[in-house]
């Protein structure tokens, strides 16, 4: 083999491997944002009021929404923290809510599997349910309240975590959307 062919082999090689190696490995959620969801607490890009923050009463906000498409046979919830220091922190897992679910009630209760059959993942504070903000003294953070449409019904023990959630919900989210809220500590 010429000293050409060698090198045009190893090149093609090594765009290969570092194509691998630098692929995001984190499954992506390609849906419409059709999904309209508020909160009775906040708007969406406002700030979110000290309450629901984690070193004060740590009440999960009041959520409501519609456009849920009717081939929808589930719903999930993720809240998450983009901004945090070590990276995105997770808040809140919750699924297999009902798709004529509308929305959830302030405080909702921080146990695995609620009454409606929805059941609630682990956060980042390796706590079961709802864990509000709780960023470190300086800008304020945002939170993401996303909701999702899924053709299925997920079979996920309570107690998933925000990557498997997303791994079980590849290729079954039928729609979506998102509220951002802020917060500040003090």
């Amino acid at each position: 083999m010429s000293a050409q062919i060698k090198l045009i082999f190893a090149v093609a090689s090594l765009a290969v491997l570092l194509s691998a190696c630098s692929a995001n490995n984190s499954p992506t959620i390609k849906a419409p944002m059709k999904i309209q969801i508020t909160s009775a607490a906040f708007a969406d890009g406002q700030p979110i009021p000290a309450q629901h923050a984690y070193d004060d009463k740590n009440l999960s906000p009041a959520l409501q929404w519609s456009g849920v498409p009717p081939a929808a046979k589930s719903l999930a919830l993720i809240c998450d923290d983009p901004d945090a220091p070590m990276g995105t922190w997770v808040h809140w897992v919750i699924y297999d809510l009902p798709p004529t679910t509308t929305g959830l009630a302030e405080d909702v209760a921080k146990s695995p599997k609620l009454a409606s059959g929805a059941k609630q993942g682990v956060n980042d504070f390796k706590q079961t349910g709802y864990g509000g903000p709780a960023p470190p003294p300086g800008k304020p953070h945002r939170y993401f309240f996303k909701i999702y449409a899924l053709d299925t019904v997920l079979d996920l023990n309570p107690g998933t975590t925000k990557a498997d959630l997303l791994k079980a919900m590849e290729s079954h989210v039928l729609a979506q959307g998102q509220l951002m809220g802020t917060y500040q500590s003090k």
